[in-house]
């Protein structure tokens, strides 16, 4: 453990874990019983992390250290509120859905549609269940896991499990919703989704939270794509106000696959977000596109780390920010090149624009370059809106709060028009123009 402080926190969760584990999937399981406890005890003997730690060093977790979060022993009942849930729903995006109540799956809300031979859409709950040999060589590996992926391995119940044989496409995106609604809440999901060779699929991952409930969302997903195999992944983070989000992706790139992952930041008092792909072989190419969206005293940090072990890869890297209020982003990103992985061709950007004083960035690009015929770029910025730009838009007849409201408009939907499913884009779009003043402004004027 850190100090001794932390041993109340790890005493409450080894004592909370004790009470869950026979209810978890896989409980009956040999190689998932000795998965999670050697999770468990890696979490014991390293306790939360602190900003003594170089890689937590802008984002203290005291605040979740100190809250009892606890496992659900039960499943949430959301009668009453199905309406509210239904709210953050694509109405408009065909899609095979999953909807996840306080980490439970909940069939009601949830609709998969007919599926393509060699596709499987379903839960990973029941997959521990019925067929958990078939997980066991993904669901052991833990790559650049954090502690918290560590506590997510001992206590996680359900989540999404997406499985395309060689060669299948699922056409329609999979719309993957987690809800929080029980205060004091420890949620801890795991999706899995695995592409095999020349598979074709795309996951919406999206987090929401009832407003006034104050938890703890801790989740993973595992991507594993095949050989030429194309995985599109958007994650939309929109926790509510009160909640805390730690979260990790981590791809797994065979021969000339594609990977893109779209991480949306505008949710919880403090989140965390952990994206990692490593080339196993040559050809590969991944985008890895972020937007942070904050205010009030919001901290959002992402770590991002691409590892060109093999020639021949190609990287882009691009994330905005936000920020007003007295909030607060990290942004470290680390493309590393190995060696031997010559024809390298990475690029990285993080820009960021301050709304207020009192809001604050870290950024961090970082490159570590071990091979000698590449071609690597990185950069970051910090500012404000362009006086230039304000008093051009008011030369011509707009208003100054409507003219920086535009600008931060304009600046942020850079990275949302990224995003290739047409309906995400348009609820990306609404949420941003929620959170700017004069977003009303922009409508009429769009």
């Amino acid at each position: 453990m850190n100090d001794a402080q932390s041993h109340p926190a790890r005493d409450r969760i080894l004592a909370d874990y004790a009470q869950v584990a026979p209810l978890l999937p896989g409980a009956r399981t040999p190689w998932v019983i000795r998965t999670r406890g050697m999770a468990l005890d890696q979490f014991a003997q390293a306790g939360f992390p602190s900003t003594r730690d170089e890689e937590w060093k802008y984002t203290s977790v005291a605040a979740i250290e100190k809250r009892s979060f606890t496992a659900m022993r039960k499943r949430a009942d959301y009668r009453g509120f199905e309406t509210e849930i239904a709210t953050h729903l694509f109405a408009d995006l065909a899609s095979h859905r999953l909807v996840f109540v306080d980490g439970c799956h909940a069939p009601a809300l949830s609709t998969v549609g007919r599926l393509p031979f060699g596709v499987t859409v379903g839960t990973l709950g029941d997959a521990l269940e019925r067929t958990p040999e078939a997980l066991e060589p993904y669901l052991t590996q833990a790559r650049h896991q954090t502690i918290f992926g560590s506590l997510n391995t001992a206590f996680v119940s359900d989540g999404a499990y997406v499985h395309l044989e060689r060669g299948a496409a699922l056409e329609e995106p999979i719309h993957v919703l987690f809800v929080a609604t029980t205060p004091n809440a420890a949620i801890h999901p795991r999706n899995l989704i695995v592409a095999q060779a020349g598979a074709q699929v795309t996951v919406i991952e999206h987090y929401v939270g009832r407003d006034g409930a104050e938890y703890f969302t801790n989740a993973v997903t595992q991507i594993f794509t095949a050989n030429g195999a194309t995985v599109e992944h958007c994650k939309l983070q929109q926790e509510a106000p009160q909640g805390f989000h730690i979260g990790a992706i981590h791809a797994t790139q065979s021969r000339d696959s594609r990977f893109v992952s779209h991480s949306m930041a505008f949710g919880a008092a403090l989140a965390r977000n952990d994206i990692t792909t490593t080339f196993d072989a040559v050809g590969c190419t991944t985008a890895l596109n972020g937007l942070y969206l904050v205010g009030g005293r919001q901290h959002v940090d992402h770590h991002t780390r691409i590892d060109h072990c093999q020639p021949n890869g190609t990287s882009r890297e691009y994330y905005r920010g936000v920020l007003d209020g007295r909030s607060r982003g990290v942004f470290n990103g680390k493309v590393i090149v190995h060696p031997g992985a010559q024809h390298t061709d990475a690029q990285q950007l993080n820009h960021n624009l301050l709304l207020s004083e009192g809001s604050e960035i870290d950024t961090k690009p970082q490159l570590e370059i071990y091979a000698d015929d590449v071609k690597c770029t990185h950069g970051a910025t910090i500012g404000q809106l362009d006086d230039a730009q304000i008093f051009y838009l008011r030369s011509r007849g707009v208003e100054e709060a409507t003219a920086r409201a535009l600008l931060t408009y304009a600046f942020a939907q850079d990275v949302i028009d990224r995003i290739p499913v047409a309906p995400v884009r348009a609820r990306l779009a609404q949420l941003l123009l929620s959170r700017l003043p004069q977003g009303h402004r922009i409508r009429e004027l769009a």
